[in-house]
C-alpha cells in the first residue's frame, strides 16, 4: 500500500476547492510568569511577544494550500481589525478571499490565548478569551454567502463545509450549497459541528467526524468496535451520504460507504505533542486525495498519515506532501527491510534526493562480517545521509575469488547486513564489477577502502563527472575475511 500511496501523493492535483465555514483568527500572547499579583492570587504575565495564526476553517485552508489546492474562502468577518488581520493572513497563505462577507453587526471570530512560562520551561496556556457571535446568519448576509459560494462552485472540483457552529453554516445555507454542488456533480466534504441534529448536512458526499461527535449525533454510545458500523450505517441512511469517516485518535479511522465498504484503517503509534488540528488535516487530505482519484480507503489511509504527522507538532502546522511521502517511505522501509531490486531502489533514492538527502554507495563481498566491515560502513555513512551497499552474489564471488568462496551464502550475508544500523539499503549484483549499478544509482559519494587508490576505484570517473566525489575509508589493521579464515584453519586443522 505504501508505494501506491506515495505515487498518489506525488501526483496530487492543484484541486480547486470552495471552502465555506467559520474562519477564525487565533492570537497567542507569550510572556513570563515570575511573580504573583499583589491585587489577587493570580500570576502576572509579563508581555514578551504575540503571534497571529489561522484558526477554524482558516487552518483547513492552510492545510489544503499546503497540499497544493487552490482555495476560495467563503464566510463572514467583522468590520474590525481582527477581520483585516484574518483576511491578510488568508491572502498570504494563497487563498482567494473574495468570498468573505463583512457583517458590520458581527465581530470576527477571534480567540486570544495567554501563555506563560517560568524560567526555562515551555509556555503553558493560562486563559483563553473568545470574541464571537454564534447566532445563525440570516437575511442579506446569508444571501450573500450563498451567492458568493455558488459563483465559486461553478469552477470548483470540491466543496468543503467546515462547521464550528459559529453561525455561518446555518441550515438554510447548508441545504442550498449542497443542492447547488450536487446539481453540478461536485463532491461535498463536511466536517460537522458537535450537534445533536445533523439533518442540515443531508445529501453531502462524505461526513468526517470524530467519536464524540458521532455519539452525540446518533445517541449511540460506542462500547466496542461493532458500534462503529452501527453509527456509520445510521448516518449513511439518514443523511443520504456516500461515505462516513470516523476519526478515532490513535486507533486510526473507521470508513463506511454506501456501497457496503466497512473497515477500520489503523494508524501507527506517534509521539503526540498536540492533537489540535488533526481532524482538520484529515478533512483536507481526504478532499485532495479524492480529487486525485484515490479510493475511499486510500484517501482515509493518507488522512491517517497526515494526521499522525500533525499531532507530532506543537500547534496547528500544515503538512506538506514531501513530509507525507517521507513518512510513507519510512513505514515502507520498516515493513519491507533494507534489500531492494534496482527497479524498486531508484524511485526511493530519487525521493530522498528530492528531500535534500545525499546518497553514498559502496560495494563488496562481505563474506564474514568483522570489526573492519563495521568501521568501514560507519565511515561510509558519515560521508552522506543514505548508505546503499551493493553485495556480490555467490556466483560473482566464485568468479573473483575461486570455488571455495564465499564461506557464507548471499542470503545469509544480506541477512546479517540488514541488522547493521549504518546501512540503509542493500542490493545484490551479479556482475564482476558494480559499474552498471553505480551508473544507475549515480551516488553523491562513492566509498572504497584506502587499500585502493582513486584510479583503481570502479566508477570513480563517472561519479566525479556527475558532480560527486570519491572517499577512501581507513582500514582496521589485521581485520579481514582472509585473516579470519586463516585463524579458523589454524585453530581447527
Amino acid at each position: 500500500m505504501a508505494t501506491r500511496l506515495i505515487e498518489l501523493v506525488e501526483n496530487l492535483p492543484a484541486a480547486r476547492v470552495v471552502l465555506v465555514g467559520d474562519f477564525m483568527l487565533d492570537k497567542y500572547i507569550f510572556g513570563s510568569t515570575s511573580r504573583v499579583s499583589p491585587e489577587a492570587p493570580i500570576p502576572v504575565l509579563r508581555y514578551q511577544r504575540e503571534e497571529f495564526r489561522l484558526g477554524g476553517a482558516g487552518f483547513v485552508m492552510a492545510a489544503l494550500g499546503a497540499l497544493g489546492a487552490k482555495v476560495n474562502c467563503v464566510g463572514v468577518i467583522g468590520a474590525d481589525s481582527a477581520g483585516v488581520e484574518l483576511k491578510s493572513r488568508l491572502t498570504e497563505a494563497g487563498a482567494d478571499v473574495d468570498g468573505l462577507v463583512i457583517a458590520p453587526d458581527r465581530p470576527t471570530v477571534a480567540k486570544t490565548r495567554l501563555l506563560g512560562s517560568s524560567e526555562d520551561r515551555s509556555p503553558q496556556q493560562m486563559i483563553r478569551l473568545d470574541v464571537e457571535q454564534t447566532q445563525p446568519v440570516t437575511g442579506t448576509v446569508a444571501d450573500e454567502i450563498i451567492a458568493r459560494a455558488t459563483a465559486a462552485i461553478a469552477n470548483a472540483d470540491v466543496l468543503c463545509l467546515e462547521d464550528y457552529d459559529k453561525g455561518v453554516l446555518a441550515p438554510a445555507v447548508c441545504a442550498k450549497l449542497i443542492e447547488v454542488a450536487r446539481s453540478k456533480g461536485i463532491p461535498i466534504f463536511v466536517d460537522p459541528a458537535r450537534l445533536n441534529d445533523y439533518s442540515k448536512y443531508t445529501g453531502a458526499t462524505v461526513l468526517k467526524l470524530n467519536r464524540p461527535e458521532a455519539e452525540r449525533a446518533t445517541s449511540i454510545r460506542i462500547k466496542d468496535a461493532e458500534d462503529y458500523s452501527v453509527i456509520a450505517t445510521r448516518l449513511l441512511g439518514s443523511l443520504a451520504l456516500e461515505a462516513v469517516v470516523m476519526t478515532l485518535n490513535e486507533k486510526g479511522s473507521f470508513l463506511a460507504t454506501r456501497d457496503g465498504e466497512s473497515q477500520l484503517l489503523s494508524s501507527r503509534p506517534r509521539q503526540v505533542a498536540d492533537a489540535t488540528g488533526a481532524g482538520d488535516t484529515v478533512l483536507a487530505t481526504l478532499c485532495i486525495a479524492r480529487a486525485a482519484g484515490a479510493s475511499w480507503a486510500d484517501a482515509v489511509a493518507l488522512g491517517n498519515v497526515a494526521a499522525g504527522l500533525e499531532v507530532e507538532r506543537l500547534g496547528c502546522v500544515p503538512i506538506k506532501p514531501a513530509e507525507i511521502v517521507h513518512d510513507l517511505m519510512m513505514e515502507h522501509y520498516e515493513q519491507d527491510g533494507k534489500e531492494r531490486t534496482l527497479a524498486a531502489l531508484l524511485p526511493e533514492l530519487q525521493r530522498l534526493r528530492d528531500s535534500g538527502r545525499k546518497i553514498v554507495f559502496t560495494n563488496g563481498c562481505f563474506d564474514l562480517i568483522h570489526l573492519g566491515h563495521v568501521k568501514y560502513f560507519q565511515f561510509a555513512k558519515s560521508q552522506g545521509d543514505i548508505l546503499v551497499v551493493g553485495v556480490n552474489t555467490d556466483d560473482s564471488i566464485r568468479r573473483l575469488k575461486g570455488p571455495k568462496r564465499p564461506v557464507v551464502n548471499e542470503l545469509d550475508r544480506v541477512g546479517v547486513l540488514e541488522e547493521l544500523e549504518s546501512i540503509d539499503y542493500l542490493i545484490r549484483f551479479d556482475d564482476d564489477t558494480p559499474e552498471k549499478l553505480i551508473h544507475a544509482i549515480k551516488p553523491d559519494v562513492l566509498v572504497k577502502g584506502e587499500d585502493y587508490n582513486k584510479s583503481q576505484v570502479v566508477g570513480a570517473d563517472f561519479v566525479e563527472s556527475c558532480g560527486g566525489r570519491v572517499a577512501l575509508a581507513p582500514l582496521v589493521n589485521g581485520r579481514s575475511t582472509s585473516s579470519v579464515i586463516q585463524k579458523i584453519l589454524e585453530a581447527y586443522k
